[in-house]
């Protein structure tokens, strides 16, 4: 799942290369940190949230194969 948003945000930012996704995994729970760059911080957020919405979607619906429940925090990097 790490790759799978790691794939997704670098597609949408501006500075690819500073992106960076960490993933801490439970029993049946998983946490994916998500940290861009400040100036792609507002492009992964998108307006109304809807590319936020939209990567935690996906991220459900891989996540549901592996009987996971995944939960993403977008985290703006201070560089």
């Amino acid at each position: 799942m790490k790759e799978l948003v790691k794939h997704l945000a670098k597609a949408i930012v501006d500075r690819p290369e500073e992106v960076i996704v960490t993933e801490t995994e439970g029993d049946r729970t998983s946490i994916i940190k998500l940290r861009v760059a400040k100036e792609d911080f507002g492009l992964i957020i998108g307006k109304k949230g809807r590319n936020a919405e939209a990567i935690r979607t996906i991220l459900r619906a891989a996540a549901a194969k592996l009987g996971k429940k995944p939960t993403l925090e977008i985290v703006e990097e201070d560089r």
